[in-house]
């Protein structure tokens, strides 16, 4: 059964045009073709990546941090209530208005301590300012090498300059040394984000980031095995060009560093919108949809790489969509708000609505004491007894 799916997936109707065999892609001592085995090899190349990782942002970006002044925020921590950890951890984390009261009645709690410490549990397991500013360093270190290791290994092929080379002889272009390696890097930095994934910072776009690294490796290892390298090669390059400027933009974020953060990102916009909307789709789309129609006729792999792309585009469009309502916020408030796929604390007005309380509550009860001990002295007479003295809820004149 293994034998027949085998055979039933590496047809050469699936992967190769009309008219092409696997036998027309026979390697030869001088002569290789990309070979789906070579795939495995980004596995353990992922998880070298993941060591590494962990060793550059305890050795590199988190004393970084120290050094530029990103400070953890002091979060109050919950208080152990068996009853409380015990919903948060197997019902969900931000309980309903009845659920809420139904805790209270059980912890003996009034509603709003109830609610305090649920915002507390929350805030507990978000990451920290320097968590989050390490994985943009190494983010940034990453993109910022591949963009310039694309570029190295692109800057003298014709299909850089002349989008039609693309499928000249295709698919029996052979799989030069430095492209294959250009390929292992990437298809392995995003193996190494989907074994992360449940480490990392989590954004409000998460299951959208879980459909982009599934498109990406997937459109990376099906342009691989089909011998799209050429066309793989420009969208990998066209990607990791916004990526340099959108990890230093949170970096100086983190760092509080405003001005500088606001020019960074009106930078990596200008550069997402040019190249996600615009280079990407007349370099790639365009050149896969009609431009390889002029060396061969449809066929499945065709039509499968133009449904990873568009899937890619559609993407595109909906993080542009974010982009450019921060850019118009930017523009009338003159500051870029924060971003908006980010998990933000919650603590901090509750917090401080809940202690303006208390002293507002303190404050009243002692101007009270003072006036009533005050007027006793002058009188000669005791403090007045609110319960003795309180009729329709005001203290009688005396």
């Amino acid at each position: 059964m293994a034998r027949s799916l085998y055979e039933w997936l590496w047809q050469h109707e699936f992967w190769l045009p009309p008219g092409i065999t696997w036998e027309d892609m026979q390697e030869s001592e001088d002569i290789h073709y990309p070979q789906p085995r070579d795939l495995l090899l980004s596995i353990p190349f992922a998880l070298i990546l993941v060591v590494i990782r962990c060793a550059f942002e305890r050795a590199i970006a988190l004393p970084l941090s120290t050094k530029l002044g990103v400070r953890d925020k002091q979060r109050p921590k919950a208080q152990p209530i068996p009853v409380l950890e015990t919903f948060y951890s197997t019902r969900r984390k931000n309980p309903e208005e009845g659920e809420l009261l139904s805790l209270a009645k059980q912890c003996d709690l009034p509603v709003r301590k109830v609610e305090k410490w649920f915002r507390r549990r929350r805030n507990m397991d978000r990451p920290s300012l320097s968590k989050k500013f390490s994985e943009a360093c190494w983010r940034f270190t990453f993109y910022i090498t591949a963009f310039f290791t694309g570029l190295a290994v692109l800057y003298n092929k014709p299909w850089l300059w002349d989008h039609r080379e693309c499928w000249t002889g295709y698919p029996q272009q052979p799989l030069q040394p430095s492209l294959f390696w250009y390929y292992m890097l990437e298809l392995s930095f995003y193996w190494s984000l989907v074994f992360t994934l449940p480490f990392d910072v989590k954004r409000k776009d998460f299951k959208e980031q879980i459909v982009h690294h599934a498109a990406t490796i997937f459109l990376i290892s099906f342009s691989y095995c089909g011998n799209y390298i050429r066309i793989g090669t420009l969208v990998m390059v066209i990607h990791d060009a916004s990526d340099c400027f959108l990890e230093p933009t949170k970096i100086f974020n983190y760092m509080k560093w405003k001005k500088t953060c606001d020019s960074l990102f009106m930078i990596f916009s200008a550069v997402f919108l040019i190249s996600r909307l615009l280079i990407y789709p007349y370099t790639v789309l365009y050149n896969t949809y009609y431009y390889s129609m002029e060396i061969f006729q449809p066929f499945f792999g065709y039509y499968f790489v133009n449904v990873l792309l568009i899937i890619l585009q559609l993407l595109h469009v909906f993080w542009s969509c974010l982009i450019i309502r921060m850019v118009y916020k930017f523009i009338l408030q003159g500051t870029m708000e924060k971003d908006m796929r980010s998990d933000t604390e919650e603590s901090d007005k509750d917090e401080e609505r809940d202690k303006i309380r208390e002293k507002e509550k303190n404050g009243i009860m002692y101007f009270s004491n003072v006036t009533s001990n005050g007027y006793s002295q002058r009188n000669g007479s005791k403090p007045l007894d609110n319960r003795a003295h309180l009729a329709n809820g005001h203290a009688k004149e005396r």
